[in-house]
């Protein structure tokens, strides 16, 4: 079989401005990867980058940022949802909505795509792949983006879903067990960040009481969080791992509402990969690519 380069790109929901300025570089320079698998929001960008759709997540993290039905306490109390994910990922990205995704490009891109949810019966992640994302009912992304405590699970088929993060923030094992033989791995957060314990847990614990598994996962989220990091270090180290992460902190959480910041922290992601594209390049050289029985 042909060995595969493979891209991850983590979550973080309004972080992730930073992989979106990284992923429209990666189309201004025709960047393609045999794999490809994004967590939470980082799925989402990762769609917009398949479908070959410059600027459009820009957009969500600035242009459509001001709404309430996006992002804000309103959603919370109307929808269940503190991320409006109907809104984001039914409003706005459906066919006939005001940013839609463009669906037919998605299925024509031979790239590989996945996305983990957590199965919140068993607490643990489950992969999407492009082929169960069905035009106009975006499900299986909203369930990825599901962050339990502050949004409803996602039904589909009679599963409940919430967030890919929870059980696989960085999924660098399910890319290597999937033939990548090369990985670039956009991380959310700069290198010297450590996870620490989730900080709502009496929050989450009593929302998720149904759910005693998921509990459990969120409750050792940070634990397998750093060894994905070591994993992906590890490989670094080797020569078979590219990793991007932010530079430079910018004030900016998972909940933030500032434009101005989102603008920064994609900027960030390009000025990094302009200054790594080189190396980036060099990494990806097909010469390395080799066929195998």
């Amino acid at each position: 079989m042909i060995e595969k380069n493979g891209l991850v790109v983590e979550g973080g929901g309004m972080k992730c401005a930073y992989s979106a300025g990284i992923l429209d570089r990666f189309l201004d320079d025709h960047i393609n990867f045999d794999y490809c698998i994004g967590v939470s929001a980082g799925a989402a960008n990762t769609l917009s980058y398949l479908a070959g759709q410059r600027g459009r997540n820009l957009r969500f993290y600035t242009e459509h940022l001001d709404d309430p039905r996006y992002l804000s306490i309103h959603s919370l109390i109307h929808t269940g949802n503190l991320f409006g994910l109907q809104y984001i990922y039914g409003t706005l990205t459906n066919s006939d909505g005001a940013d839609p995704i463009d669906y037919p490009a998605i299925m024509r891109n031979p790239s590989e795509f996945y996305m983990p949810a957590t199965d919140a019966k068993i607490g643990c992640a489950i992969y999407f792949t492009k082929y169960d994302i069905i035009r106009d009912d975006y499900r299986t992304v909203m369930a990825t983006c599901a962050l339990p405590g502050f949004c409803r699970p996602v039904e589909i088929d009679g599963h409940f879903y919430y967030d890919g993060g929870v059980a696989d923030s960085i999924p660098v094992s399910h890319a290597l067990s999937h033939g990548c033989k090369k990985l670039v791995v956009i991380l959310s957060n700069p290198r010297d960040f450590v996870k620490q314990p989730e900080a709502h847990r009496p929050i989450y614990k009593r929302m998720l009481r149904k759910y005693p598994n998921t509990i459990d996962s969120i409750d050792h989220r940070h634990i397998n969080y750093q060894h994905s990091i070591d994993l992906a270090n590890q490989l670094e180290k080797e020569g078979t791992a590219f990793i991007f992460a932010p530079s430079r902190h910018v004030p900016l959480s998972t909940f933030s509402r500032d434009a101005a910041l989102e603008q920064e922290l994609y900027d960030l992601g390009v000025a990094d990969y302009n200054a790594r594209s080189a190396a980036l390049k060099q990494f990806l050289s097909t010469e390395d690519k080799k066929e195998t029985l």
